[in-house]
């Protein structure tokens, strides 16, 4: 299938999902060639640009208006793809990527714990070497994925040293439990759930990356999810301005449209701002890419301005068409917008992250 031949998947609205359905979901997206964007064709993918990815995800999700549906894809790729991409060795390139491509395998990371999230160093998932490979010990919460996933990569830290390493993990491996649940209230077409690894032996060929150096890993797709998890929600925010547009123009107070009292006026082109604001950031993480650069500061800045833009523009949108807008699904909006202050670091971490860059906050 070349990039050209790409057409946008029919899929429903954001009613919530059963893994089963989020499977079929998941898989007329991969069949529609949104996960081979960014890939060399080496490995099946359209060796396209960042920034023709980005145009893909943001249709996608003007299409679908489905914030949960981006954060799933997301965490396929850029949990998954994009770390055994760039890590793998020529053989676990040649033998994950093409399922995880043609949505055979659904895939994602796991890092967050009960009691660590952000913070990796108190991550308590341990691996031990074995004659064998590898034995893994932890639980794992909050993961995207989970329901449906056939694959995950887990970080956990090395006993003795303390050093964190990533592996990749089967749903059948012998003592790894994917489960279904706990859930959260946003963005609730992306299955989510716990992994638990009790004395889960792998074999060597599952280590990802060298020795030590999931700390890496993990900051790289994080970068990926930061900047790029937004470029389908742009989509949804473009939906969103749409409707809240068309409402206003069309609901009469008084005797003249809505949308010309100056306050309401006002709050549209908030939400206009904010969201050509968002793509702006998105297509910078995007051109700085395809030049081959890093994006560290930039993904933190534009995850940090596009989830607070997607929360606020959510609110007045709900605000302007009132009891309209809580008997659609403007309303479940809002609660996917707090979800992705949170999703891939919180607001406070990203400016953490922004301080850190210029060499100011606290340092460790």
């Amino acid at each position: 299938m070349k990039a050209a031949n790409f057409k946008l998947p029919e899929l429903g609205g954001a009613d919530g999902a059963t893994p089963e359905q989020a499977k079929i979901r998941f898989r007329i997206c991969a069949d529609s060639g949104l996960l081979r964007h960014a890939v060399p064709e080496d490995y099946g993918g359209f060796a396209t640009s960042y920034q023709q990815l980005v145009e893909y995800h943001t249709a996608l999700g003007e299409k679908t208006h489905d914030p949960g549906l981006m954060l799933a894809l997301n965490a396929h790729l850029w949990g998954a793809v994009f770390p055994i991409l760039r890590f793998g060795n020529e053989a676990q390139k040649k033998y994950w990527l093409p399922q995880l491509l043609d949505g055979e395998w659904i895939g994602g990371h796991a890092i967050t714990e009960p009691h660590a999230g952000s913070d990796i160093q108190a991550m308590k998932t341990f691996v031990t070497a074995t004659t064998a490979g590898y034995e893994l010990n932890g639980h794992k919460r909050y993961i995207t994925n989970t329901p449906v996933a056939d694959i995950m990569v887990v970080y956990a830290k090395e006993a003795g040293s303390g050093l964190i390493s990533a592996f990749i993990v089967k749903r059948d491996d012998k003592g790894a439990s994917f489960q279904d649940g706990p859930t959260v209230k946003g963005c609730t077409t992306a299955t989510m759930g716990d992994i638990i690894l009790s004395g889960c032996l792998l074999p060597e060929d599952r280590a990802l990356g060298a020795s030590g150096a999931g700390g890496t890993l993990i900051q790289l797709a994080l970068e990926l999810e930061r900047a790029f998890i937004f470029a389908g929600i742009s989509g949804v925010m473009q939906w969103q301005l749409q409707q809240t547009v068309s409402f206003a123009r069309n609901r009469m107070s008084g005797t003249a449209p809505l949308s010309q009292c100056q306050a309401i006026a006002h709050k549209i082109a908030g939400m206009k701002l904010r969201l050509e604001t968002t793509r702006l950031w998105i297509q910078r993480c995007a051109a700085l890419l395809d030049e081959g650069r890093r994006i560290t500061s930039e993904s933190a800045q534009a995850k940090l301005y596009a989830s607070e833009a997607f929360l606020q523009s959510s609110l007045d949108a709900v605000h302007i068409q009132g009891a309209r807008g809580m008997e659609n699904n403007l309303t479940e909006l809002v609660a996917d917008a707090v979800a992705g202050r949170l999703m891939s670091g919180s607001s406070e971490v990203q400016k953490n992250i922004i301080a850190a860059m210029l060499g100011v906050g606290a340092q460790k």
